[in-house]
């Protein structure tokens, strides 16, 4: 086919056709769709632009050609597989024209990435990127509670993901579980994972649909491809963003996606994240027996210790009344060693003063003896006030001892309302437990106004005696 077979030879100045614009525009948009149709093309992306349409504008490139492509609107939203700079696609399509620029141009229906290389080299350049954010830094992690009382659940409500987790909830902690379905492959896994994460964060605390202590992001294994919807960017940044802590278990241990670098915790599979959001019932109710235990101990030790320091602490306390005594005794020597200075200092004060006397005459003696007198009678007051409080000093002592022994003693404890259980034969020993009071049948028993003694009857008796005294 050729331009004169369409347009002939009319308008012609000697053998070369005339044609408009427009006609040419046809004519070479008709030729190229006619003869490519619709085609698969290999290349590597240059630039890519969104227009403020929503249109998506790119170049496929191979050494120094270049094709120019676009990608309308309503098919940019539906591609699994966006294409990025520098990624090696397949693109499938229809080559056309478009006349408003004189270029043709490539319009694309769907984009592959070209082969497990391809798909691999656009996860690393998507995860060096997150990771010099700072997106996967450990200080950034979360800490998992110990106990949640809801789990929010982001995985197909089919299948046997959902099954496993909980299965494995059931066995070990039964919690209350929210499931947010999501498709966890295809065009769609991208949008409804990050709404299913937004989702739950949204919902407050208290409301009435509880808001998850956790979330668990689980998926079966699969190829790259099957897991692709979890390498996407903006779904890495809502599991990073989210105040609630996250524990992945996307495909089998071996498989790594980008949400498993930014989640919280990473699970290898979705049983093992059940098993790490909550720990085993019964192992927790052994080990609240054991601690329960150990208190007991610790209490009955720590009773044993004190019982034995006040013990040690009576023996070592004098009797009261031979303390009295005592006391008593050192005043009456106090008193005397005091009668006797005062006697001695009287008689040597009489003699110094009858010498005086003798020395002097009339106005001089009667001086003397007022200065004299006055001289004794300071010293009389001042041996007086040191007695007075040397005496009160020792009796206030004399009182806070007595005290101290009354409160020490066993007799203030029987008058709040207990009692002591001694045994009736002549030891008289106190009895402190069951095996003490297994050795004697008779007992005697000290309240605080009285003693009531009492007897074990024989094992052919039917009742019990008791006296009072």
């Amino acid at each position: 086919m050729s331009f004169s077979d369409d347009f002939g030879t009319a308008g012609s100045r000697g053998n070369v056709p005339e044609y408009t614009v427009s006609e040419i525009s046809r004519q070479v948009k008709r030729e190229i769709e006619n003869r490519f149709g619709r085609v698969r093309v290999r290349g590597e992306v240059g630039r890519v632009t969104r227009s403020a349409a929503g249109h998506v504008y790119l170049d496929l490139k191979e050494r120094n050609e270049v094709l120019s492509a676009v990608i309308w609107r309503g098919v940019a939203g539906r591609l699994t597989h966006f294409p990025e700079e520098g990624m090696e696609i397949v693109a499938t399509g229809k080559l056309t024209a478009f006349s408003g620029q004189s270029r043709y141009q490539l319009s694309i229906e769907t984009v592959e990435p070209a082969g497990i290389g391809a798909l691999m080299a656009m996860l690393e350049k998507r995860r060096q990127k997150l990771m010099a954010e700072g997106l996967f830094e450990q200080e950034h992690k979360q800490a998992l509670p110990f106990l949640p009382e809801v789990v929010g659940i982001i995985t197909s409500p089919t299948g046997s993901v959902i099954r496993d987790i909980l299965h494995r909830f059931r066995d070990r902690f039964p919690r209350n579980v929210l499931l947010w379905p999501v498709a966890v492959q295809g065009e769609n896994c991208p949008g409804e994972v990050v709404s299913a994460v937004r989702g739950f964060n949204a919902l407050t605390p208290g409301g009435q649909i509880p808001r998850p202590d956790i979330l668990i992001i689980a998926r079966g294994g699969g190829s790259v491809e099957d897991l692709w919807g979890f390498n996407d960017e903006n779904v890495a940044r809502a599991v990073f963003s989210s105040s609630i802590p996250v524990i992945s278990a996307i495909g089998h241990e071996t498989d790594t996606t980008l949400v498993d670098y930014v989640a919280d915790h990473r699970a290898p599979t979705p049983s093992a994240a059940a098993e790490r959001a909550v720990p085993v019932q019964s192992e927790l109710l052994g080990r609240m027996v054991s601690l329960d235990d150990r208190r007991i101990g610790a209490l009955a030790r720590l009773t044993g210790d004190l019982r034995k320091t006040l013990s040690g602490l009576y023996r070592a306390l004098p009797n009261p009344a031979e303390y009295v005594n005592m006391q008593g005794q050192h005043l009456d020597l106090v008193c005397n060693r005091l009668e006797l200075s005062f006697g001695q200092a009287f008689q040597e004060r009489r003699g110094r003063f009858a010498a005086a006397v003798s020395r002097m005459q009339g106005a001089t003696i009667l001086r003397r003896i007022e200065q004299l007198q006055t001289l004794l009678s300071r010293n009389v007051q001042g041996l007086v006030r040191a007695t007075s409080s040397t005496l009160e000093q020792k009796g206030i002592r004399q009182d806070s001892l007595a005290r101290l022994m009354q409160s020490l003693g066993y007799e203030a404890t029987l008058q709040r309302g207990f009692a002591l259980v001694r045994r009736g034969d002549e030891t008289g020993a106190v009895v402190t437990d069951l095996a003490g009071a297994r050795g004697t049948s008779n007992f005697d028993i000290q309240f605080r106004d009285g003693h009531l003694r009492v007897r074990r009857p024989d094992e052919d008796a039917a009742g019990e005696t008791a006296s009072e005294d």
